[in-house]
């Protein structure tokens, strides 16, 4: 392929030079593997000698130009690949050194890379034209995809392996730490149950409207960016930003959150503000309540403050306010699991745990104890399925206004994928917009 000013997108230099360093020799076909694919190559003839050498590589028999072309005369494709001729102009001067077979590996990569993209830019051009505004989601979507299955290749080579005594040694390390070695919720008897959230975990938190679910998240945010400096990330439709910064502060400076609203501060709420004031402003907390309405969005958003936070948690808040696209999916529950599964392969991903809040449905408000199940999840059964852990919060004084257990929260961990179910009961302060420990109540 030529570029329109005349300069060629590859080099049958460097083809030529990969293929001769591989005819014959394991060290560089093991080297080069990692680096090159068959369709990387330009000429169509080179694709295929590289072919043949790595089937013959596979089942260990001799590659060498005299058993390539034996093994393309036996498939009658020895003249596609050039003639016996060109296949022993191409073995002659094999190059023994690593390095130079490895740079011109590279620069074949490179061209091909070049090549894609550029084929990416024309498909993506074409959609454009024959796109509208209906389809915008989708249209972004099948766009990263070109653009990402252009030039994946040039960042990866092929997946590592471990060995099981650098694992170990890994896990000795955590047994060190104690064995928490995720980001700390701030509660005592959560963090000895699950360790902390571990990177790829995807964690939902529900409960029924009122509950204090939001209130609950942003302990988890504030314990990680404030009591840890550890970088984390809101992303609210539930809450606007103003409202965050006065529960945070509500919860950190312990001045009551009505107090705030009404702009009625006393001289000791002012005092308390002042004490907490620069470390919860300096704290790695990062808002964002606008413009993510849909999960591609929140997916571009998440992936571009990771890049330049090193994020160490993200909170979604919540669920059932998010659409997937511009457009539904078939229903709603479709459009919930996709989204929930959507979230655990972004977890994956950036390799943070991502957190989830989700309302449940009014099935347990039709039972006597009103305690919430996994199955009240709303829209989805999926989201259980995609999830880590679910935690569920309930209070019995959101219910009975006489309840013995008034100021109790339980936090119900109905699924915990990598250890046991148990029901946490913390001290719910609303007037301070905050969940703690009992033991600090």
């Amino acid at each position: 392929m030529e570029k329109p000013d005349g300069v060629t997108q590859y080099s049958m230099d460097a083809e030529k030079a990969v293929l001769r360093a591989v005819l014959g020799s394991s060290d560089a076909v093991a080297d080069i593997v990692e680096i090159l694919h068959p369709d990387d190559f330009y000429r169509p003839a080179h694709g295929l000698i590289y072919t043949t050498i790595l089937d013959l590589y596979s089942r260990n028999e001799p590659h060498d130009h005299i058993a390539v072309a034996a093994e393309l005369v036996k498939h009658e494709q020895l003249e596609r690949a050039g003639g016996d001729e060109y296949l022993r102009a191409v073995a002659g001067g094999s190059s023994k050194r690593s390095d130079t077979w490895m740079r011109q590996a590279e620069r074949v990569q490179a061209f091909a890379v070049l090549r894609r993209t550029r084929e990416a830019a024309v498909h993506i051009e074409d959609m454009a034209v024959g796109g509208d505004a209906e389809n915008i989601d989708q249209l972004a979507d099948a766009a990263q995809a070109e653009i990402f299955a252009a030039t994946v290749r040039c960042r990866t080579g092929l997946p590592p392996s471990y060995a099981l005594g650098d694992i170990l040694e890994g896990l000795l390390d955590e047994f060190d730490a104690g064995g928490q070695t995720g980001v700390p919720t701030g509660f005592t008897d959560l963090d000895l149950l699950t360790g902390g959230l571990h990177p790829g975990q995807l964690i939902v938190i529900a409960a029924r409207p009122a509950m204090g679910k939001s209130t609950f998240v942003l302990n988890l945010l504030r314990n990680a960016a404030i009591k840890n400096n550890l970088a984390a990330a809101l992303f609210t439709l539930e809450l606007e930003r103003l409202d965050i910064s006065r529960r945070i502060m509500s919860a950190e400076a312990r001045v009551a959150l009505h107090h705030m609203r009404a702009g009625i501060l006393t001289d000791d709420d002012w005092t308390r503000l002042a004490r907490r004031m620069p470390d919860v402003s300096t704290a790695p907390l990062f808002i964002q309540d606008t413009a993510y309405r849909t999960f591609t969005d929140l997916r571009a958003h998440c992936r571009r403050l990771h890049a330049q936070q090193r994020l160490r948690l993200i909170a979604v808040d919540a669920l059932h306010l998010l659409n997937y696209g511009t457009r539904q999916l078939g229903s709603r529950y479709e459009e919930i699991s996709e989204i929930s599964r959507c979230l655990k392969l972004l977890a994956k991903e950036l390799q943070i745990p991502i957190i989830a809040v989700s309302t449940l449905n009014r099935a347990a408000e039709q039972r006597v104890d009103k305690k919430p199940m996994m199955n009240d999840l709303r829209d989805s059964g999926a989201l259980e399925d995609n999830a880590d852990i679910v935690i569920l919060i309930h209070r019995e004084d959101a219910y009975e206004r006489d309840s013995p257990r008034a100021g109790e929260a339980d936090l119900i961990v109905a699924k915990h994928r990598d250890g046991p179910t148990a029901t946490i009961t913390v001290a719910y302060q609303g007037h301070y917009s905050r969940f703690v420990d009992m033991a600090t109540a």
